[in-house]
């Protein structure tokens, strides 16, 4: 398998790369872990040489094999140099070209895939030096992590945690197989909820985190694709290097979506989209009384079925989120809807699905073969599904 340079600066969430080093070498990876001073102050060069059998790399002036250079020998011996979790300081000096310790020399030496998993206080994160910098370091070809919104060390809420190990395994595994299998396509995804408003403060809605549909413009992201992300009203932030349209109605994302089409190779449809809408919303909110309110529905568009009728040379992809692993409703669903392929998910399980951090999906083709992802995070189902459409043209 490779070997990997797993670079640890210091962030509180130091500790987790004790776990990501175990995890790369269960997935048969060599691992060898490059601290910075800071770094050490939370984890030991011990503690890894340990869990991994090699030496640890600390001080640039500090050399395990003598009359070596191991900053050199590391940068030309590695597949891919992953840093987890990347402070600002890190991050900013690489974008820099500062070498001034033995993890940004190695990274100035190398010429290796670079992966970094950034973990900072949320403010730190969208400081537009630190945005600045992940754009230019992009621009060079190196891959980026985001993290994840939630609770921080500092006691405050926003975009800093890392991400999870399963998704930092999952990408890890996508750069080094180098698998740009779409390279050269625009893939539409259309994400998240709608909300098809009863009065000026209420609306009719759905469970949809829109988490699958970030996930599926991250992993095509990877894999070489252009991305226009048409999404819901969520709380996630927009993928970096996308085009993001926001929307609210299943009418205003149809339209979204049908300008977007003739750009894209790709559509693929992830959004939980209203069946109904109110059929005459009032313009002002609707005071309450003893009385009975009755609500009218009418039926909202069918997106997918849509543009799969309006783009009849394009690759269209629909999801089933239903209760059951019922293949032949969902396939019955795919005809219906003159898709070339749609992915079932059960939702009837809590532990993934809506709003949850992973998912199972059966994906189900034209042809009627049938494929399963085993439960993964929702950036591994994504990366699992592009690579089976890429497989299966």
């Amino acid at each position: 398998m490779s070997k990997i340079v797993l670079g640890v600066s210091g962030s509180i969430s130091a500790y987790r790369a004790c776990d990501l080093a175990r995890d790369l070498m269960r997935a048969g990876h060599t691992v060898r872990v490059c601290l910075t001073d800071s770094a050490a102050k939370f984890v030991t060069p011990v503690l890894f040489e340990t869990l991994t059998g090699n030496a640890c790399l600390t001080d640039t002036f500090v050399e395990p094999t003598r009359g070596r250079m191991a900053h050199i020998d590391w940068a030309r011996e590695a597949d891919l140099i992953l840093i987890a979790p990347a402070t600002a300081n890190t991050l900013n000096k690489i974008a820099q070209g500062i070498g001034d310790d033995m993890l940004t020399t190695l990274v100035l030496a190398a010429q290796v895939p670079l992966l970094i998993a950034p973990a900072m206080n949320p403010a730190m994160y969208t400081h537009p030096e630190t945005q600045a910098s992940i754009h230019k370091l992009q621009s060079q070809g190196a891959f980026f992590i985001e993290p994840t919104e939630g609770d921080v060390a500092s006691g405050e809420t926003g975009q800093g945690k890392l991400a999870p190990n399963a998704d930092i395994i999952a990408i890890t595994e996508s750069v080094l197989s180098r698998r740009l299998t779409l390279n050269g396509k625009t893939i539409l995804i259309t994400s998240g909820p709608t909300q098809e408003p009863i009065d000026s403060v209420r609306f009719l809605t759905n469970r949809s985190s829109g988490k699958m549909g970030l996930a599926m413009a991250r992993a095509a992201q990877l894999m070489g694709a252009k991305v226009i992300l048409i999404t819901g009203p969520t709380s996630l932030p927009d993928p970096a290097n996308a085009t993001t349209i926001h929307v609210r109605t299943a009418e205003q994302m149809l339209a979204a979506a049908q300008e977007q089409a003739p750009k894209a190779n790709w559509i693929i449809g992830l959004a939980a989209v209203s069946d109904y809408r109110p059929a005459n919303p009032s313009p002002t909110k609707i005071r309450r009384s003893e009385a009975d309110l009755t609500l009218t529905l009418t039926p909202n568009p069918d997106i997918i079925a849509t543009l799969a009728k309006e783009n009849p040379t394009k690759r269209v992809i629909a999801f089933a989120a239903e209760p059951t692993q019922d293949t032949e409703f969902a396939t019955e669903k795919m005809h219906r809807k003159g898709v070339s392929a749609i992915a079932l998910n059960d939702i009837s399980n809590s532990q993934i699905g809506f709003q949850s951090d992973e998912n199972e999906l059966t994906l189900i083709l034209a042809n009627g073969e049938t494929h399963q992802s085993g439960r993964k995070s929702k950036l591994g189902c994504a990366l699992w599904l592009l690579d089976q459409l890429s497989e299966n043209p």
